[in-house]
């Protein structure tokens, strides 16, 4: 199973189509962490699993969490904010063990980063539109296999892997 994963496009409606369009028939699910700033029924976001962010000001379009099973996997999306991720991993890690996470999403500081802790792997993709600590734009294809998950970093206008972001783990 290939899973999308975007976040933080922040209204950029043709950066948002464009990554969406480039992987659309590769993947099996696309999930975006929140803060898209876009309407529940925007084209952009069709076919799309959404959760709410902070900026997304028309609350209650989108659920604040999103939890999926995916064969052997359970995946938990959140934006983050409510869980502070900008200071601490704690509260998400506790949240993430509580709902029978092996993998939790989440975007909100638009860090670029992936890790494994406690057997959940935490994944946030960056931002598609404003990237802390790097300057590539990014955004993540998330393959699932029965004993690993292979995280790629990619960059938002060529689609190009960003190597030394990307990681698998194995279970």
């Amino acid at each position: 199973m290939r899973v999308l994963i975007v976040s933080d496009s922040h209204g950029q409606t043709e950066e948002l189509s464009d990554v969406i369009t480039r992987h659309r028939q590769e993947v099996n699910l696309i999930i975006h962490c929140g803060d898209s700033e876009l309407e529940a029924n925007s084209k952009e976001l069709d076919g799309v699993s959404v959760v709410e962010g902070n900026c997304d000001y028309q609350h209650d379009q989108f659920p604040e969490e999103i939890r999926k099973e995916l064969g052997d996997y359970v995946l938990y999306v959140t934006h983050g904010h409510h869980y502070n991720v900008k200071m601490t991993y704690v509260p998400i890690s506790y949240k993430g063990e509580e709902v029978g996470a092996n993998i939790v999403c989440f975007g909100h500081s638009h860090v670029a980063t992936s890790f494994s802790e406690n057997g959940i792997v935490y994944i946030n993709p960056g931002s598609l539109r404003l990237p802390r600590n790097r300057s590539e734009q990014t955004y993540v294809i998330c393959e699932l296999s029965t004993n690993e998950v292979k995280v790629s970093f990619h960059e938002r206008e060529t689609g190009a892997l960003i190597e030394e972001l990307s990681e698998t783990f194995l279970f």
